[in-house]
């Protein structure tokens, strides 16, 4: 219910304005014009989402490639930093070092985290696992102040339908690296895609503990349901697969972003712990506007601007 709450906050509570400080580049070039009427010809690349207090995610570029993306850290003088790096034209390795929201509340948390994902390709170019080494300073802020230092390694197995080559599900083992132990996976989760022709319809989570590489009942279900697909151009085609899905398991609750996978945006979300006696989704709703070139430039709440390439 913790993580339904949050999802309910992160929808409703986001304003629509900015301000012209966040319509330049990295350069300081002016891109005012990038969502107005006249819109953007030729290649673009999409460079910000932002609200009236943040800038959600800010998109950096070394010519066509996405090489590094920053974030929002704990307090507007930390940022945090994802660094892409590529092995020919696919995303090889992911290096993430900041802050995140691990416990779900709404807020980015004061405890810094450090994750290094590798990607692994199949013969056909398909993204097949990607393992990941984390560190999480826990700080405690007492008194006496201290921290704890957790590392885990996680694995993570995508599979894909054999009919239409669309993602299918994503196997996640992980387990607490401690020094002087034999490390073993302790816990699990299965994701489950369906689709509405291209666009991703219905993603469902189970989270449960697991043992000798045997999977235990589920403890935690959730599902995540997208509809009323425009036939308009969702800003994330601009970005390469292999960083959306490391987006969107950055954390447990990134799943409810799973629609940035869609090649067109959604205009109803829903929420459903599953978990629950009689389970009850939470909707949400959104018009969205776009550029001339059909590109979506604002939808729940967040607007996303571009610049050309």
């Amino acid at each position: 219910m913790k993580r339904l709450f949050y999802f309910i906050l992160l929808l409703v509570g986001i304003s629509t304005i900015h301000s012209c400080k966040d319509l330049l580049d990295e350069d300081g070039n002016p891109l005012n014009d990038i969502n107005s009427n006249t819109g953007l010809n030729g290649p673009r690349a999409l460079y910000r989402e932002i609200t009236d207090t943040d800038t959600l995610a800010e998109y950096h570029y070394n010519g066509l490639q996405l090489t590094k993306v920053i974030t929002p850290g704990f307090d507007d003088g930390k940022k945090s930093i994802t660094d892409i790096m590529y092995s020919g034209d696919k995303v090889s390795k992911v290096t993430f070092n900041g802050h995140l929201d691990l416990d779900s509340d709404g807020n980015i948390d004061i405890d810094s985290v450090s994750y290094t994902q590798f990607f692994a390709y199949g013969p056909t170019g398909r993204l097949e696992s990607i393992s990941e080494n984390r560190q999480t300073f826990i700080i405690n802020v007492g008194p006496p102040p201290s921290f704890t230092l957790r590392k885990t390694k996680t694995l993570y197995i995508l599979k894909y339908a054999a009919s239409t080559s669309k993602l299918d599900s994503i196997i996640m083992r992980t387990g607490e690296d401690v020094t002087g132990t034999s490390f073993e996976y302790k816990n699990y989760s299965r994701t489950k895609y369906t689709y509405s022709g291209d666009n991703v319809s219905t993603v469902t989570r189970h989270y449960g503990p697991m043992s000798g590489g045997v999977f235990a009942p589920a403890v935690s279900k959730y599902s995540y349901g997208y509809s009323n697909y425009d036939a308009k151009i969702n800003p994330f085609t601009l970005i390469p697969f292999a960083y959306k899905i490391s987006r969107i398991l950055s954390t447990e609750i990134n799943d409810s972003y799973s629609w940035i996978l869609s090649p067109n945006c959604p205009k109803r979300v829903s929420v459903t712990d599953l978990t629950q006696p009689v389970p009850v989704p939470v909707v949400f709703s959104t018009d969205y506007n776009y550029d001339p070139q059909t590109y979506m430039v604002k939808g729940f709440d967040i607007n996303y601007i571009y610049k050309p390439l």
